[in-house]
């Protein structure tokens, strides 16, 4: 097989979307478009992938990192200048190179494939992907010869009446006999009203030296959407939606209402698992089978086991066990672990927590920096005081151990295993193993006070 590269367009600034983030940063269902369209080409098996950036090149180096090389397009002259400054890296190689938008999120590894393997199997020196479209306004019209041939690429200011009769339309992706493109972008002039560098006038070139030029023509027609602007924004990201959607229901996953639900394109979801209305789920998020996700949670960046019921909460950046239950109200902060048959109940906030297998706080408390053994009870309205204004202290309980309501856990403290803490407790020392601690004050019954208060008033 021939050397396969991809040249990535990634230096538009995007002013259409009015916003100070780089256009190709903006996300589609939690992920930066040109991500997208990275990891599309990461399938591929790729020899080289160029990545072109101008405006906000560090931030696009920093998303993309070494998935990737790089080349600087420092002035915004048009597509055809923008892909001859990949010809640092790709000028010469034989080959097969892919020039594809970086503002495309929807395009797929398999149509990226399907057009490459066509491009070659037709031994073309250019293919352009195209598609069918009911309404072709403002698109550039492909124009084929009686061979099927592709003649030439019109766009919409320059196209006669018979022109904007066809449906077929340039989708803005390509693919080129990597040595003819870069001799072609030599000769291609920016006399033009715009002043700038057209790639499709690589096209015109191939046909005047007799070449192949030919087009691909998918049928999917949502792949194509290229995002300039907040509102196509919205539209890939209903298109990506559906997608990552369908996709986990053909996989076993009951979506009650595909609609109101979220899912990122990281997300790996069981067998049997059910998402109710409102769910969003981000991130490198896995969810083991037969689990039941309520409706209006949210989890980000979080395992889930089989078998566990989440209802109305947040979890984040969490380990969960299996069989666990959560919720409704609950609030699963960064680094927490839970570990199998755990209960986290309404109004309950864990940060930087483990809980051992068995173990619950039912209702109304906070676990913070805190380490629970298993079987641990933790009773209603119970706190660990982690935090002493300047630093953030542990709290340990042990196996079997009972926390009253209304406890105070002044960490740094040891509750070991077994012990009690009696309800209304503040605890500022270790309890040892199998120990009951109680600490508050006596209770003293002042009788007939109203009555002299009254008096007084």
């Amino acid at each position: 097989m021939a050397n396969r590269n991809a040249v990535v367009l990634a230096a538009g600034k995007g002013s259409r979307m009015k916003s100070e983030l780089y256009k190709v940063l903006h996300p589609v269902c939690g992920k930066p478009m040109v991500q997208h369209v990275m990891d599309q080409l990461n399938q591929l098996g790729l020899n080289q992938i160029v990545t072109i950036v101008g405006h906000g090149a560090e931030s696009v180096q920093e998303q993309l990192g070494d998935q990737t090389q790089y080349a600087v397009q420092e002035e915004q002259l048009g597509t055809g200048h923008a892909v001859q400054m990949a010809g640092s890296v790709l000028e010469g190689q034989k080959g097969t190179t892919v020039v594809v938008c970086g503002d495309t999120p929807l395009l797929t590894a398999d149509t990226i494939r399907e057009l490459m393997d066509q491009h070659e199997q037709q031994q073309a020196k250019v293919t352009v992907l195209t598609t069918d479209v009911d309404d072709a306004t403002g698109y550039g019209r492909i124009i084929r010869q009686s061979n099927g041939q592709v003649e030439k690429i019109v766009e919409e200011k320059d196209a006669s009446e018979e022109e904007k009769a066809v449906t077929e339309i340039n989708t803005g992706t390509y693919c080129f006999d990597n040595e003819l493109l870069f001799e072609a972008l030599s000769q291609v002039s920016n006399d033009n009203a715009q002043g700038e560098y057209y790639l499709p006038d690589v096209l015109e070139i191939a046909n005047e030296r007799g070449e192949t030029v030919a087009a691909h023509k998918t049928s999917h027609v949502e792949e194509t959407v290229g995002v300039n602007d907040r509102v196509a924004l919205s539209k890939a990201e209903k298109l990506m939606k559906k997608r990552i959607n369908e996709y986990h229901m053909r996989q076993g996953v009951t979506i009650v209402d595909p609609d109101q639900t979220y899912i990122g394109p990281d997300v790996s979801i069981g067998t049997d698992v059910t998402l109710e209305p409102g769910v969003h789920i981000h991130g490198d998020t896995q969810i083991g089978s037969h689990s039941v996700i309520g409706a209006h949670t949210t989890i980000d960046h979080a395992t889930i086991g089989e078998e566990t019921l989440i209802k109305q909460s947040v979890v984040t950046n969490s380990q969960i066990g299996s069989r666990v239950q959560i919720g409704p109200f609950a609030h699963i902060r960064p680094e927490s672990t839970l570990s199998d048959d755990v209960k986290v109940g309404n109004f309950v906030e864990v940060k930087k927590t483990t809980m051992g297998s068995n173990s619950k706080a039912s209702h109304l408390s906070y676990l913070g920096d805190a380490e629970l053994g298993n079987n641990v009870n933790v009773g209603c309205g119970s706190i660990t005081v982690n935090y002493d204004g300047q630093s953030k202290h542990q709290t340990i309980i042990g196996d079997d151990a009972f926390i009253g309501c209304n406890s105070n856990l002044v960490a740094p403290v040891s509750i070991e295993k077994g012990a009690y803490v009696a309800a209304g407790s503040t605890i500022t020392k270790d309890v040892p193993e199998k120990a009951l601690s109680i600490a508050r004050s006596r209770q003293e019954n002042k009788e007939g006070y109203v009555d002299r208060l009254k008096k007084r008033s």
